[in-house]
C-alpha cells in the first residue's frame, strides 16, 4: 500500500494536513464544512436560528414539569437526595451507576434546591423540572455546537442545528423522560470540533469528561484513538493519553478515600451482569429479533451458551470488537474530519446494534454526529431514517399516553421493522466509512493544525 502524504513519521511528529483534514467537506469538494465557499451570516440566518431555538426551548419548558418516565426520575431524585444529605466523597455508598461527572451535577442540583434534602422521589413538579434542566441545557448546547461546526454554510448550519433541537427523540429523552444522554454527547461533539481544529489536548479533556459522565461514551474512544495515532504517531499520542488519565483521576479524586471507583464498578457490574443481563432491554437492534422470536414476550438471558461454549453476550462482544477494529483502521488509514465524524457515528451504532444488554436510547449519540454530514443527500436520508427509528423506539418503550401505547407496541411489527432497519443503517454507515477511508489522500502542503 502506498504511503499517503499524511502518514505520521517514525518520530511521531504531527503530519502535514490539508483543508480537508479540518473540515467536513466532501473529498472532491471545495473547502468549507458543507462544501463550497464560505458564506456570511445574514440577519435572516440569525433570526431563523434564534427563532427555532426559542421554539425548541419552549417545547422543553412545557415538558419539564411532566411526570415523564417516573420510575427513572424517582431513582435520580433519590440519588440526588443521597448526595445532598451525606458528604460528597461518600456518594458511591449508594447504588450509583454513573461516573463522577453526574455526581457533581447532582451535587449542584442539591446546592441550588434545598428541597432535595427531604425529597426522595419526583412527586413534586418543581423537583421533576429541576432534574431535567441539565439535559435540556445540553440539548441547546448540542444545537449550537452543530451550528458552529457548519458555520461556513449558514443555511446548512441553521438547518442541521434545528434538526437536532426540534427532533422529537432529543427533547423526548431529556425534557420528558429525564435522561442525560445529551450531556455526554455534547462533550463528545465538542471534543470532535476541537480535534479537527488541531486542539488535541482540549479534545482529550472533553473526551475524558464524556467518559466520566456515562459509560455509553466508551464507543467514542475507538475513532478518537485512531485519529490521534494517525496524526501524531503512537509515541506522540502518549502525552494525550496522560492528559486523559489525569482528567479521569482528578474527577475521581474526592471519592478515592471512600473507595468510590471500586464501588462504582461493582454497581455497574451488578447492573450489567444481573439486573439487565438480557439480549436486548427494549433496544431495536440485532438481538431484539431473536428475543421476540424465542422469548414469548419475555426478556431472554444473554448468558447461556448457544454456539459451543459461547453465549450471546460473548458473540456480541466478538462481533462488536471486530467491527470496532474496522472503524479504527478506517480512521487510522485516512484521518480527516469526515472519517472521524463518520467513525464516531459508526462506533456508537456498532455497540448499540451488536452488543447485548443495550437500552433503547443508546444509539442517541450517533444522531449528533451524523447530522454534521446531513448536507449531502445520502447522509441526510440516513440521518432521517436513524432519527425516525430512534424516536419510535423511545416512544414505544415509554409511551406518553395509553393511546400511544396501543398504537405503537415495542414488540409489535414496528419494532421488528425498526430492528431490521437499525441493522441495515449500521451496515450502511460502516460501508460508507470504509469507502471514505479508501478515497485518494488529500494533497499535503497546508500549515499543520495548531498544537494543543
Amino acid at each position: 500500500m502506498a504511503v499517503c502524504p499524511t502518514t505520521p513519521s517514525a518520530t511521531g511528529s504531527r503530519p502535514a494536513s490539508s483543508a480537508d483534514h479540518l473540515t467536513l467537506a466532501p473529498t472532491a469538494g471545495p473547502a468549507g464544512p458543507g462544501g463550497g465557499a464560505r458564506e456570511a451570516w445574514s440577519g435572516r440566518h440569525r433570526l431563523a436560528l434564534a427563532g427555532g431555538l426559542t421554539v425548541a426551548l419552549l417545547i422543553r419548558v412545557l415538558l419539564l414539569p411532566t411526570d415523564g418516565f417516573r420510575g427513572d426520575i424517582d431513582q435520580f431524585v433519590l440519588w440526588v437526595h443521597g448526595v445532598a444529605t451525606t458528604p460528597l466523597g461518600q456518594a458511591y455508598r449508594q447504588d450509583l451507576s454513573f461516573p463522577p461527572v453526574m455526581v457533581y451535577l447532582f451535587a449542584l442540583l442539591a446546592a441550588v434546591e434545598s428541597a432535595f434534602r427531604s425529597a426522595t422521589d419526583a412527586s413534586d413538579p418543581a423537583i421533576r423540572a429541576l432534574m431535567k434542566i441539565p439535559a435540556t441545557i445540553a440539548d441547546i448546547g448540542l444545537a449550537l455546537a452543530v451550528a458552529h461546526a457548519l458555520r461556513e454554510r449558514p443555511g446548512r448550519a441553521v438547518g442541521a442545528a434545528l434538526a437536532i433541537a426540534l427532533l422529537p427523540a432529543v427533547f423526548y429523552l431529556s425534557a420528558w423522560w429525564g435522561q442525560f444522554e445529551s450531556i455526554f454527547t455534547l462533550a463528545g461533539v465538542a471534543a470532535l470540533l476541537l480535534a479537527i481544529s488541531g486542539r488535541d489536548g482540549a479534545a482529550v479533556v472533553l473526551l475524558a469528561v464524556a467518559l466520566m459522565t456515562k459509560p455509553q461514551a466508551l464507543p467514542f474512544v475507538v475513532p478518537f484513538a485512531a485519529w490521534f495515532i494517525a496524526r501524531r504517531g503512537l509515541r506522540g499520542s502518549l502525552p494525550l493519553a496522560a492528559i486523559g488519565a489525569a482528567v479521569v483521576a482528578a474527577l475521581w479524586l474526592p471519592f478515592l478515600a471512600d473507595g468510590g471507583p471500586g464501588a462504582y464498578l461493582g454497581n455497574l457490574a451488578q447492573v450489567q451482569g444481573d439486573v439487565f443481563a438480557v439480549l436486548s432491554l427494549n433496544a431495536w437492534n440485532l438481538w431484539w429479533l431473536p428475543q421476540l422470536a424465542f422469548g414469548g414476550g419475555s426478556f431472554l438471558s444473554d448468558g447461556g451458551a448457544i454456539v459451543g461454549p459461547l453465549s450471546p453476550r460473548a458473540l456480541g462482544l466478538i462481533a462488536s470488537a471486530g467491527l470496532e477494529i474496522m472503524v479504527f483502521l478506517a480512521v487510522l488509514r485516512r484521518p480527516t474530519a469526515r472519517t472521524l465524524t463518520l467513525g464516531l457515528a459508526a462506533s456508537v451504532l456498532v455497540t448499540f446494534t451488536f452488543l447485548t444488554t443495550m437500552h433503547e436510547r443508546y444509539a442517541y449519540a450517533a444522531l449528533a454526529f451524523l447530522v454534521l454530514l446531513a448536507a449531502e443527500p445520502l447522509y441526510r436520508w440516513l440521518f432521517i431514517a436513524l432519527a425516525t427509528v430512534v424516536t419510535l423506539n423511545l416512544v414505544a418503550v415509554a409511551p406518553p399516553s395509553d393511546e400511544f401505547a396501543s398504537l405503537l407496541r415495542v414488540d409489535g411489527p414496528v419494532g421488528v421493522t425498526g430492528a431490521m432497519v437499525m441493522v441495515a443503517l449500521t451496515v450502511a454507515v460502516l460501508v460508507l466509512l470504509v469507502r471514505e477511508s479508501r478515497q485518494p489522500s488529500p494533497i499535503s502542503g497546508a500549515s499543520p493544525p495548531r498544537a494543543p
